[in-house]
C-alpha cells in the first residue's frame, strides 16, 4: 500500500475516531489503544455535531443502550471471543432492515411505530462479529426515489455542499459515512441505491451479486431485484464487511449458497492482464463532460497499472430505464399491497367501513412518489396490460443478461459511471420525476442482470463535488472488481468530505 494510502487519514484521526477507516479502527480495538465504548462514544459526539445539518438518521439508539452494547463486546474481545476486524466497530443501518426492537419506519408515514419482532439474517452476521448498531439511516420512502428527499422524517443533505441532495436511496448511509459520524453503514441497492449515493458522497459502495446477501429482514421494494450492500470509506471496508454479511441463509429463497466468499483476498494491488471493457454506450449523449473526462482518466490510470482497455459496444442501455420501471413497480404494487392500516403501521383515524379504512389508511399514509409507483405497477399488472408491457419488460430483462454474458465472455471488468452527472441540487429532482428517472441509467441494467458493481471516488468536479466511478464483473465474481477498484484507489488520496 502506498504511503499517500497509509496516511490518507492522518489529518483528522488523533482526535475524531471517526475519521478512520473501519478496518483501521477495528485494529485499534484490537490492539487495546481503543476500546469499543471509546468507539461509540466518538460516533455519538459525530453524530450530535454533524446531524443538524445533514439529517442522516431516522433512529439513534438510546445512548445508555449503545453503550451496554459496546461493553458488552468490548468483554468479548478481551475474552478472545470476538477477534474478527470489525468487532467493536459502530455501524449504521439503512431503516429498511428489520431491527428486533428498534423502529423500522423505511423513511415512510405508514410505518411510522413499526416495530419488529426480529432482526434481518445481514445486520445479525454483523452482531455477531461483533458489531456496535448506533441507529438506523434516513432513506426515500420505501427505497424509492433518487435523492432520499421521498423520505416521511425530511430530506438528507450532502456533506460536501448541503444546498446538494446525497443521492438515493441509501442517501442516509452514503452521507453519514462520508459526514464521519459513522466508519461504515449497510445500505440496499434496488436499481443503484448504494451506487448511485456513493459516487455523490465520495464514499465506496459494492451491490454484490443477486443472492449473495440474504433479503431476510428486508422489507421489499422489488424482490427480483433488491440486494444488502456496504457502504464504506474504501474498497477494504467493503471487501471486509462483505465478507461479513454474505452467507446462504434458508429463510430466503433466493440466497445462493457460495463455495468462496474470501472477498478480501482481492484486495491485491495488481491488475496486470486484466481486461477492462468501456461501453460506448455509456459515454454518449446525457454523460457531464466533467464526469467523462474523470472516468476515462481513471481507465488511463487502470492501463498504465497494466490493465487491457477497450471500447466496446454494449447495446439495449436505452431499453433498461423502461423495463427497470415496469418490473420494479409491478413487484412494488405486490409488495407494498400488505400495508394496508390493518396489522401494522398507520391506520387513518376516522373511516367508514373496511375498504374505506384501508383506502384513507393508504392514501394518508403512503407519499407521492410511492403512491405513483403503486399505480404504474398496478397498471402494468392489470388485465389486457400484463402481455403488453410487464411479460415484455421480462423479455428486455433476459436480453440485458445476455448482452452482459456476451460482454463478460471478453472482458474481466465493465468501467463506467454511477451517474450522468454529480450530484444535483436540492429540489431539482423532485419537480421533474422523469428527470430522476433517466439518472438511473447506467445502474439499473446490474439489477435486472443481477451482476456484481461498485462505485468508487475518482474525482472531483469544478463546483467541488465528487465523482464516481462504477466498475462491474460477472455474477459471483465480485473479487474482479475488488481487485480493480482496490488497485486504482492505491493512486488517489481519500478525500474528506467539507463537513467531515
Amino acid at each position: 500500500m502506498s504511503e499517500e494510502r497509509k496516511n490518507r487519514c492522518g489529518n483528522a484521526s488523533e482526535n475524531n475516531l471517526m475519521s478512520l477507516t473501519a478496518v483501521e479502527l477495528g485494529k485499534k480495538i484490537k490492539n487495546k489503544e481503543v476500546t469499543a465504548v471509546d468507539a461509540a462514544k466518538a460516533a455519538l459526539a459525530a453524530i450530535q455535531k454533524q446531524e443538524e445539518k445533514v439529517n442522516s438518521f431516522i433512529t439513534v439508539l438510546d445512548d445508555e443502550a449503545i453503550l451496554a452494547r459496546a461493553d458488552a463486546v468490548q468483554r468479548q474481545i478481551d475474552a478472545g471471543e470476538l477477534t474478527g476486524p470489525l468487532a467493536g466497530v459502530p455501524v449504521a443501518i439503512k431503516d429498511n432492515m428489520c431491527t428486533k426492537g428498534t423502529l423500522t419506519t423505511c423513511a415512510s408515514k405508514i410505518l411510522y411505530n413499526f416495530i419488529p419482532t426480529y432482526t434481518a439474517t445481514a445486520v445479525e452476521n454483523l452482531e455477531k462479529a461483533g458489531a456496535v448498531i448506533i441507529g438506523k439511516t434516513n432513506m426515500d420512502e420505501f427505497a424509492m426515489g433518487s435523492t432520499t428527499e421521498t423520505s416521511a422524517f425530511g430530506e438528507t443533505k450532502n456533506p460536501w455542499n448541503t444546498e446538494h441532495v446525497p443521492g438515493g436511496s441509501s442517501g442516509g448511509s452514503c452521507a453519514t459515512v462520508a459526514a464521519e459520524e459513522i466508519p461504515y453503514a449497510l445500505g440496499s441497492d434496488t436499481g443503484g441505491s448504494i451506487r448511485q449515493p456513493s459516487a455523490f458522497c465520495g464514499v465506496t459502495g459494492i451491490k454484490p451479486t443477486y443472492g449473495t446477501v440474504s433479503r431476510y429482514g428486508l422489507i421489499a421494494y422489488g424482490s427480483s431485484l433488491d440486494q444488502i450492500g456496504p457502504i464504506a470509506k474504501d474498497v477494504t471496508d467493503c471487501a471486509t464487511i462483505l465478507e461479513i454479511i454474505a452467507s446462504h441463509d434458508t429463510k430466503d429463497s433466493t440466497s445462493v449458497p457460495r463455495d468462496d466468499r474470501k472477498f478480501t483476498e482481492a484486495l491485491v494491488d495488481d491488475v496486470k492482464g486484466l481486461k477492462i471493457g468501456i461501453p460506448r454506450d455509456y459515454f454518449g449523449e446525457g454523460l457531464d463532460e466533467e464526469v467523462k473526462s474523470a472516468l476515462l482518466a481513471a481507465a488511463k490510470t487502470l492501463e498504465e497499472k497494466g490493465a487491457i482497455v477497450e471500447e466496446f459496444d454494449l447495446g439495449l442501455v436505452k431499453y433498461a430505464i423502461p423495463a427497470y420501471y415496469v418490473i420494479a413497480c409491478a413487484e412494488a404494487s405486490s409488495n407494498l399491497s400488505r400495508f394496508d392500516g390493518v396489522k401494522y403501521g398507520y391506520r387513518t383515524a376516522e373511516y367508514d367501513g373496511l375498504h374505506n379504512m384501508y383506502k384513507k389508511s393508504r392514501s394518508e399514509g403512503f407519499g407521492p412518489e410511492v403512491k405513483r409507483r403503486i399505480m404504474l405497477g398496478s397498471f402494468v399488472l392489470s388485465s389486457g396490460y400484463y402481455d403488453a408491457y410487464y411479460l415484455k419488460a421480462l423479455r428486455v430483462k433476459a436480453l440485458i443478461k445476455k448482452a452482459f454474458d456476451e460482454a463478460f465472455a471478453k472482458y474481466d471488468v465493465i468501467l463506467g459511471p454511477a451517474a450522468p452527472t454529480t450530484a444535483p441540487k436540492l429540489g431539482e429532482s423532485l419537480s421533474d420525476p422523469i428527470r430522476m428517472y433517466l439518472g438511473d441509467i447506467y445502474t439499473i441494467s446490474v439489477n435486472l442482470a443481477g451482476l456484481p458493481g461498485i462505485s468508487l471516488p475518482c474525482g472531483v468536479d469544478s463546483q467541488g463535488l465528487p465523482i464516481g466511478m462504477q466498475l462491474l464483473g460477472d455474477c459471483f465474481k465480485e473479487k474482479n472488481i475488488i481487485r480493480a477498484a482496490y488497485s486504482f484507489e492505491q493512486t488517489r488520496a481519500y478525500q474528506h468530505a467539507p463537513l467531515s
